[in-house]
């Protein structure tokens, strides 16, 4: 791909949080200004949880979960748009893992492997997390054809019990 749109349409899968302000309403607008854009459709979201921060651990805990979204774009101007939206909805960049208005990250497009400055695909440190695997378990298709629905039940697997997570509600869009 390149860094251009394409009329290709790709299948992605952001993983999107907040810690600050109006979570759910902050997480509401992020998928609206998604599903906004000309080159990005929302297809399907997973249930709302509420998690623990990790990393930086002295700050509230996040409402976390993960959007499919279909989109014309390549995957560095995917991540320019989510980008745009998080700057649109207020965050601030002071603190590696820190509290946050509104973080969208992305984490797969269909098995594209990229490591750039700017990107790095699939996102590193995804089948660390529970709050990332679990709300994408809700939304990865059984036959999901480019390894992601194996990759996190894999990874759920092995990281056994869930802990730092619990279901806070059902989906926010449409």
């Amino acid at each position: 791909m390149t860094s251009n749109s394409t009329s290709e349409r790709s299948e992605a899968y952001i993983a999107l949080g907040a810690n600050l302000g109006r979570r759910e309403e902050t997480l509401r607008e992020a998928l609206r200004m998604l599903n906004a854009h000309a080159e990005i459709e929302v297809l399907r979201v997973s249930d709302l949880y509420e998690t623990d921060p990790v990393g930086y651990a002295d700050q509230p805990p996040f409402l976390n979960m993960a959007a499919a979204v279909g989109t014309s774009l390549a995957p560095h101007k995917l991540l320019e748009a989510m980008q745009d939206i998080e700057d649109r909805l207020g965050r601030v960049r002071d603190i590696r893992f820190g509290p946050r208005t509104a973080d969208l990250d992305l984490l797969w497009m269909e098995g594209l492997t990229i490591a750039s400055e700017a990107l790095t695909l699939p996102h590193p440190r995804m089948h660390e997390r529970f709050f990332v695997l679990i709300p994408l378990a809700d939304i990865v298709p059984e036959q999901e054809p480019s390894g992601l629905r194996t990759l996190v039940d894999d990874s759920l697997i092995e990281l056994g019990e869930a802990s730092g997570i619990v279901r806070f509600g059902p989906p926010l869009f449409p």
